[in-house]
């Protein structure tokens, strides 16, 4: 996966457990794509600064990541919601039976999960 799609995907889900200086200067790297120059400037801090900030946010959001699994779990999720959406459009051109037993086990599947 992308990088800054990964890094807006977990500022995202654990966002919130930064403090409130590092939610700002991250959220506007990550989200509002400042660059390290834009940001250092308008916080009054050096450019080096803001990147090892940012780099400690990446490692602090990471590690939350690897002990609760919400983007882990959620990522698997949308592929399965997706899988049930490819199928019921399959619906109206093949067996029904089969198709819905797919999309009984994935929803199943979901189910167990929750």
């Amino acid at each position: 996966m992308e990088k800054k799609l990964m890094q807006t995907y977990l500022y995202d889900f654990y966002g919130d457990l930064l403090n409130e200086h590092q939610r700002k200067i991250y959220g506007d790297f990550v989200l509002n794509d400042f660059s390290l120059s834009e940001i250092a400037q308008e916080e009054g801090i050096s450019r080096q600064g803001v990147h090892d900030l940012v780099r400690r946010c990446d490692k602090m959001l990471e590690g939350y990541e690897k002990k609760l699994h919400l983007l882990e779990r959620f990522l698997r999720m949308k592929e399965q919601i997706l899988k049930i959406r490819a199928f019921t459009t399959e619906y109206q051109d093949k067996n029904g039976a089969e198709v819905m037993a797919e999309i009984k086990a994935i929803s199943d599947e979901l189910l167990e999960e929750l």
